[in-house]
């Protein structure tokens, strides 16, 4: 890590990603900007500019559309998802919506009744993770009381982004509601979501049809965000916080089938007692080895985990 970024390494609180064609992986530091890693994770690199790239990127996601690769920031401080291209130029800031552009009528009625609140109020439009499915940008909002999925998909003829009417959810207790939607992964043609409070995590259609709980999710596993180890077939998720009443220190990190729970990984056991909360954890791959990048959060952190031939982590 940079000497600029380590004066901020405690106050992260966002995610990875990577561009799985070069293997550079793309993080934000809160207060120091945006980052490429190289493959081998060995050289960091600082992109752009703009200085709205130091504001906190809590999750992004690194995408191919329309042929060209470029980035979504979700930057929930400041209620925005920032379009930036491989070389840190922002292209687009989209905003919260005004509601009447979705098909989910509670999310309609949520931020047409916001629409006047001014930024400097509660959050309207805290937005926590992105990805991305078949031209559509999907945004999860967890951090505010409209706990929303919502999509934005370029004009058609134009390069800008604007919300889509696929959108659904909300808070609450209901099937396919949320409780801080909090993580977000596009994975074989469905869309997986983090619900954190519910301890959770759902399957969805790309059109928000509720496919199913993922079962066997350890009771009390405040699911922060989800991701996928390709080579292995394992989702890889972690909890924010260690489970009350269990004997580890540190948040447990999950590797599961989709069906089973397969391996639990304590950080703390592994000499890495600074890691108690984990914020999220990207599966990377050198030479065909799997590591585990992991963003910490409150005392922040960034810890790298390599999985061994003996099939421990």
């Amino acid at each position: 890590m940079p000497v600029d970024a380590r004066a901020y390494e405690k106050d992260m609180h966002g995610g990875c990603n990577e561009d799985r064609r070069t293997g550079i992986v793309y993080t934000g530091i809160p207060g120091a900007g945006l980052y490429q890693i190289s493959s081998d994770l060995t050289i960091w690199t600082k992109l752009g500019s703009d200085p709205r790239l130091k504001s906190n990127i809590h999750g992004l996601v690194v995408f191919a559309h329309n042929g060209v690769t470029q980035l979504a920031l979700a930057q929930n401080e400041d209620e925005r998802v920032l379009i930036v291209d491989l070389d840190g130029v922002v292209k687009q800031e989209l905003r919260r919506p005004n509601g009447g552009e979705f098909s989910c009528g509670e999310a309609n009625a949520y931020y047409s009744a916001r629409r006047t609140q001014p930024l400097s109020g509660a959050k309207v439009f805290a937005c926590t993770d992105v990805t991305y499915l078949n031209g559509k940008i999907y945004v999860v909002t967890g951090y505010c009381d409209g706990d929303f999925v919502l999509t934005a998909e370029q004009k058609a003829g134009g390069d800008e982004w604007v919300w889509a009417p696929v959108a659904w959810g909300g808070k609450g207790e209901r099937a396919g509601q949320f409780r801080t939607a909090h993580g977000i992964l596009a994975h074989q043609g469905h869309i997986y979501v983090a619900n954190r409070e519910a301890f959770e995590v759902l399957k969805f259609t790309p059109d928000g049809v509720l496919v199913e709980s993922m079962p066997d999710i350890p009771d009390g596993s405040r699911i922060c965000n989800i991701s996928y180890a390709e080579q292995q077939g394992w989702f890889v998720m972690n909890a924010l916080a260690p489970l009350p009443h269990t004997a580890p220190k540190t948040a447990p990190i999950y590797c599961h089938t989709g069906n089973v729970l397969i391996s639990t990984v304590d950080a703390g056991s592994l000499g890495i007692p600074v890691l108690k909360h984990l914020h999220h954890v990207h599966p990377h791959y050198i030479d065909g080895h799997l590591y585990l990048l992991v963003h910490g959060w409150r005392d922040g952190k960034f810890a790298v985990l390599k999985h061994e031939p003996d099939h421990t982590l």
